[in-house]
Protein backbone atom coordinates (compact mmCIF):
# COMPACT_ATOMS: atom_id res chain seq x y z
CA UNK A 1 0.00 0.00 0.00
CA UNK A 2 2.81 2.44 0.79
CA UNK A 3 4.02 2.23 -2.82
CA UNK A 4 0.60 3.45 -3.97
CA UNK A 5 0.31 6.46 -1.70
CA UNK A 6 -0.31 9.88 -3.15
CA UNK A 7 2.11 12.75 -2.42
CA UNK A 8 1.83 13.69 1.24
CA UNK A 9 -0.55 10.81 1.98
CA UNK A 10 -0.16 8.76 5.17
CA UNK A 11 -1.70 5.46 6.25
CA UNK A 12 -3.89 5.87 9.34
CA UNK A 13 -5.22 2.34 9.89
CA UNK A 14 -5.39 -0.99 8.06
CA UNK A 15 -7.94 -3.60 9.11
CA UNK A 16 -10.02 -6.54 7.88
CA UNK A 17 -13.71 -7.40 8.33
CA UNK A 18 -14.90 -8.47 11.75
CA UNK A 19 -13.96 -12.18 11.95
CA UNK A 20 -17.42 -13.35 13.05
CA UNK A 21 -17.80 -15.01 9.64
CA UNK A 22 -15.02 -17.40 10.68
CA UNK A 23 -16.87 -18.80 13.70
CA UNK A 24 -18.62 -21.59 11.79
CA UNK A 25 -15.52 -22.53 9.71
CA UNK A 26 -13.47 -22.63 12.92
CA UNK A 27 -15.98 -24.97 14.58
CA UNK A 28 -16.08 -27.15 11.47
CA UNK A 29 -12.28 -27.24 11.40
CA UNK A 30 -12.30 -28.70 14.92
CA UNK A 31 -15.33 -30.97 14.75
CA UNK A 32 -14.96 -32.52 11.30
CA UNK A 33 -11.50 -34.12 11.84
CA UNK A 34 -12.65 -35.34 15.26
CA UNK A 35 -15.77 -36.93 13.77
CA UNK A 36 -13.73 -38.45 10.93
CA UNK A 37 -11.29 -39.97 13.42
CA UNK A 38 -14.13 -41.32 15.55
CA UNK A 39 -15.86 -42.82 12.51
CA UNK A 40 -12.61 -44.41 11.31
CA UNK A 41 -12.02 -45.98 14.72
CA UNK A 42 -15.60 -47.25 14.75
CA UNK A 43 -15.08 -48.83 11.32
CA UNK A 44 -11.81 -50.50 12.36
CA UNK A 45 -13.52 -52.01 15.42
CA UNK A 46 -16.12 -53.64 13.18
CA UNK A 47 -18.94 -51.20 13.67
CA UNK A 48 -20.38 -51.61 10.15
CA UNK A 49 -20.50 -55.42 10.56
CA UNK A 50 -22.45 -55.05 13.81
CA UNK A 51 -24.77 -52.54 12.23
CA UNK A 52 -25.33 -54.58 9.05
CA UNK A 53 -24.81 -58.29 9.75
CA UNK A 54 -24.98 -59.15 6.04
CA UNK A 55 -21.52 -57.65 5.40
CA UNK A 56 -19.91 -59.35 8.39
CA UNK A 57 -17.95 -61.75 6.21
CA UNK A 58 -16.50 -59.06 3.97
CA UNK A 59 -16.04 -56.37 6.63
CA UNK A 60 -12.25 -56.40 6.34
CA UNK A 61 -12.47 -55.82 2.61
CA UNK A 62 -14.71 -52.80 3.07
CA UNK A 63 -12.75 -51.27 5.94
CA UNK A 64 -10.11 -49.40 3.86
CA UNK A 65 -12.78 -48.03 1.53
CA UNK A 66 -14.99 -46.82 4.36
CA UNK A 67 -12.04 -45.15 6.08
CA UNK A 68 -11.14 -43.54 2.78
CA UNK A 69 -14.67 -42.18 2.48
CA UNK A 70 -14.42 -40.65 5.96
CA UNK A 71 -11.11 -38.99 5.12
CA UNK A 72 -12.41 -37.76 1.76
CA UNK A 73 -15.52 -36.23 3.34
CA UNK A 74 -13.44 -34.49 6.00
CA UNK A 75 -11.05 -33.13 3.38
CA UNK A 76 -13.96 -31.95 1.24
CA UNK A 77 -15.45 -29.99 4.14
CA UNK A 78 -12.11 -28.47 5.16
CA UNK A 79 -10.91 -27.59 1.66
CA UNK A 80 -14.26 -26.81 0.08
CA UNK A 81 -15.94 -24.94 2.92
CA UNK A 82 -13.49 -23.76 5.59
CA UNK A 83 -10.48 -22.78 3.49
CA UNK A 84 -12.33 -20.58 0.94
CA UNK A 85 -13.98 -18.58 3.71
CA UNK A 86 -10.72 -18.06 5.54
CA UNK A 87 -9.02 -16.97 2.31
CA UNK A 88 -11.87 -14.60 1.47
CA UNK A 89 -11.64 -12.97 4.90
CA UNK A 90 -7.85 -12.72 4.74
CA UNK A 91 -7.94 -11.23 1.23
CA UNK A 92 -10.33 -8.44 2.27
CA UNK A 93 -8.59 -5.33 3.54
CA UNK A 94 -9.75 -1.85 4.51
CA UNK A 95 -7.10 0.88 4.38
CA UNK A 96 -7.79 4.38 5.64
CA UNK A 97 -5.26 7.04 4.71
CA UNK A 98 -5.16 10.77 5.32
CA UNK A 99 -6.82 11.27 1.90
CA UNK A 100 -8.68 8.09 0.90
CA UNK A 101 -10.52 5.02 2.05
CA UNK A 102 -9.46 1.99 0.00
CA UNK A 103 -11.15 -1.43 0.15
CA UNK A 104 -9.75 -4.53 -1.53
CA UNK A 105 -11.47 -7.86 -2.00
CA UNK A 106 -10.20 -11.19 -3.35
CA UNK A 107 -6.85 -12.79 -4.08
CA UNK A 108 -6.97 -14.39 -7.53
CA UNK A 109 -9.80 -12.13 -8.70
CA UNK A 110 -9.22 -8.79 -7.01
CA UNK A 111 -11.70 -5.95 -6.74
CA UNK A 112 -10.55 -2.55 -5.51
CA UNK A 113 -12.75 0.35 -4.47
CA UNK A 114 -11.69 3.73 -3.16
CA UNK A 115 -13.17 7.10 -2.34
CA UNK A 116 -11.44 10.39 -1.74
CA UNK A 117 -12.28 11.77 1.70
CA UNK A 118 -12.60 15.36 0.45
CA UNK A 119 -15.84 14.49 -1.39
CA UNK A 120 -17.44 12.64 1.53
CA UNK A 121 -20.50 14.50 2.86
CA UNK A 122 -21.62 12.13 5.58
CA UNK A 123 -20.44 8.98 7.37
CA UNK A 124 -23.27 6.66 8.46
CA UNK A 125 -23.07 3.48 10.57
CA UNK A 126 -25.56 0.63 10.10
CA UNK A 127 -25.60 -2.18 12.68
CA UNK A 128 -27.59 -5.33 13.20
CA UNK A 129 -28.18 -6.67 16.71
CA UNK A 130 -25.28 -9.13 16.38
CA UNK A 131 -23.02 -6.41 15.04
CA UNK A 132 -23.88 -4.16 18.00
CA UNK A 133 -22.92 -6.95 20.38
CA UNK A 134 -19.61 -7.46 18.57
CA UNK A 135 -19.06 -3.69 18.13
CA UNK A 136 -18.83 -4.04 14.36
CA UNK A 137 -20.99 -2.53 11.64
CA UNK A 138 -21.34 -1.33 8.07
CA UNK A 139 -20.03 2.13 7.22
CA UNK A 140 -21.67 4.09 4.41
CA UNK A 141 -19.80 7.04 2.90
CA UNK A 142 -22.19 9.45 1.22
CA UNK A 143 -20.49 11.46 -1.53
CA UNK A 144 -23.40 13.17 -3.24
CA UNK A 145 -23.20 10.78 -6.17
CA UNK A 146 -26.00 8.28 -6.98
CA UNK A 147 -24.08 5.43 -5.37
CA UNK A 148 -22.39 5.60 -2.00
CA UNK A 149 -19.49 3.47 -0.79
CA UNK A 150 -20.44 0.83 1.78
CA UNK A 151 -17.76 -0.92 3.82
CA UNK A 152 -19.22 -4.07 5.43
CA UNK A 153 -18.47 -5.58 8.84
CA UNK A 154 -15.90 -3.03 10.01
CA UNK A 155 -14.48 -4.02 13.44
CA UNK A 156 -14.67 -1.38 16.20
CA UNK A 157 -16.90 0.55 13.83
CA UNK A 158 -17.33 3.62 16.05
CA UNK A 159 -13.57 4.06 16.38
CA UNK A 160 -13.09 3.57 12.65
CA UNK A 161 -15.80 6.17 11.96
CA UNK A 162 -14.00 8.61 14.25
CA UNK A 163 -10.75 8.03 12.38
CA UNK A 164 -12.54 8.89 9.14
CA UNK A 165 -14.06 12.07 10.58
CA UNK A 166 -10.71 13.16 12.02
CA UNK A 167 -9.03 12.58 8.65
CA UNK A 168 -11.75 14.61 6.89
CA UNK A 169 -11.41 17.41 9.42
CA UNK A 170 -7.62 17.52 8.88
CA UNK A 171 -7.92 17.87 5.10
CA UNK A 172 -6.81 21.23 3.66
CA UNK A 173 -9.70 23.39 2.47
CA UNK A 174 -7.99 24.16 -0.84
CA UNK A 175 -8.06 20.51 -2.01
CA UNK A 176 -5.94 17.41 -1.60
CA UNK A 177 -2.57 17.24 -3.42
CA UNK A 178 -2.35 14.43 -5.90
CA UNK A 179 -6.10 13.77 -6.04
CA UNK A 180 -6.72 15.37 -9.42
CA UNK A 181 -7.50 12.02 -11.05
CA UNK A 182 -10.08 10.98 -8.49
CA UNK A 183 -13.81 11.70 -8.30
CA UNK A 184 -14.53 15.31 -7.52
CA UNK A 185 -17.68 17.39 -7.19
CA UNK A 186 -16.70 21.06 -7.24
CA UNK A 187 -20.21 22.22 -6.26
CA UNK A 188 -20.39 19.97 -3.18
CA UNK A 189 -20.16 21.48 0.27
CA UNK A 190 -17.16 20.65 2.41
CA UNK A 191 -17.60 17.67 4.79
CA UNK A 192 -17.09 19.73 7.91
CA UNK A 193 -19.88 22.10 6.83
CA UNK A 194 -22.45 19.34 6.32
CA UNK A 195 -21.60 16.80 8.98
CA UNK A 196 -24.54 16.87 11.36
CA UNK A 197 -23.52 17.85 14.86
CA UNK A 198 -19.86 18.31 13.93
CA UNK A 199 -17.12 16.54 15.82
CA UNK A 200 -18.90 17.00 19.15
CA UNK A 201 -21.52 14.45 18.03
CA UNK A 202 -19.08 11.63 18.49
Amino acid sequence: MRKELLPGEQVIVVTRPQPRTLIVPALMFILVPALAAYASAWIVKGGPAQLIPLIKGSAKEWTPWLIGVCIALAAWVLLGYCLPRVMTWHATKYTLTSQRLVTRYGMLRRRDQQVSLHIVHNVVIHQSLLQRILRSGNISLETGYPTSMVVPDVPEVATFRNFILDAINDLPRDGVPGSEGMMHNPDAARPWDTREGGRDER
